[in-house]
């Protein structure tokens, strides 16, 4: 005789269940996964300021007590609740004080780690987005931005780091130069030692452009440079000797003022940031 695997009693002969005990069950799990969307869902009436953060924490409650939340979903519908309010913040790719406050006060009142609430990044975009909004109004905070262990870069006693990129790829336009063409045909001595005359050579030099990956390291932006290290490279340009600055998707190109100057090209992953963070440090000074 067969157990129910949900109510524990006889269910019948080589059966593990019964019909409506099932039928239960999978009711019970499409209402706690509904709840489970409604805080997702709700959350965002909080950085849109139609819904208190004390009134939110209630509703949290009372579903989880109605539907037997996890401790595990629990913390899963609030992170992704968090992670809707960020989207939702930086539709204009602005971040103001007061949305960065509410997003704060959520995941405090909540106790979410930053490791938890940057799962998917969006712990980091929205600290990218203060950033950005400090340099805007012509202000730098370094709190934003902590190191872990030690740079391999001397900075200035007057700069102030603002951000770092790890595994950034950096690559160098090269110029290769090639003759083609050749010589006008049979080797002829014109005078002992000397088999062609001048005009005879008909080859040019051909110059060509290719950008060339030189090495992942570290790039580093502060308030008078930007620093890199890696590849077997390392140097350092100073904000007001960039004169271009191309965006690509996941990095820039920038072009220095010397004569000799080749465009520099990083990939941080992140275009949009990259771009924005040196173009804004620029007109600090």
């Amino acid at each position: 005789m067969g157990t129910c695997r949900y109510c524990g009693e006889a269910a019948g002969f080589l059966r593990s269940k019964h019909p409506e005990c099932h039928a239960k069950f999978l009711k019970e799990v499409d209402e706690r996964n509904e709840a489970l969307n409604k805080i997702s869902v709700l959350a965002e009436k909080i950085i849109n300021e139609e819904m208190k953060l004390d009134e939110f924490k209630s509703t949290v409650a009372v579903l989880a007590n109605t539907h037997n939340f996890t401790e595990e979903q629990k913390r899963d519908a609030l992170i992704k609740g968090w992670e809707q309010c960020v989207d939702k913040a930086l539709e204009d790719s602005l971040l103001s004080e007061e949305e960065e406050d509410s997003l704060a006060d959520y995941y405090r009142a909540f106790d979410l780690s930053q490791q938890e609430l940057n799962r998917n990044d969006a712990f980091t975009q929205v600290v990218k987005a203060g950033v950005l909004r400090d340099l805007v109004q012509g202000e730098v905070n370094p709190e934003r931005m902590k190191i872990q262990g030690d740079l391999p870069f001397n900075f200035m006693k007057s700069e102030k780091l603002i951000w770092v990129f790890t595994n950034t790829d950096y690559y160098e336009e090269k110029t290769r130069r090639q003759y083609v063409g050749g010589h006008a045909g049979v080797s002829v001595r014109v005078v002992k030692g000397v088999y062609f005359r001048t005009g005879s050579f008909k080859g040019h030099p051909v110059e060509t452009k290719e950008t060339v990956y030189i090495g992942k390291g570290l790039l580093a932006v502060t308030t008078k440079h930007v620093y890199f290290s890696g590849g077997g490279k390392s140097f350092r340009i100073r904000h007001n000797k960039i004169v271009t600055i191309e965006p690509h998707s996941d990095g820039v190109t920038v072009q220095r003022d010397a004569a000799t100057a080749k465009p520099q090209s990083f990939a941080t992953g992140d275009g949009w940031f990259t771009y924005n963070l040196l173009a804004n440090v620029a007109n600090l000074e």
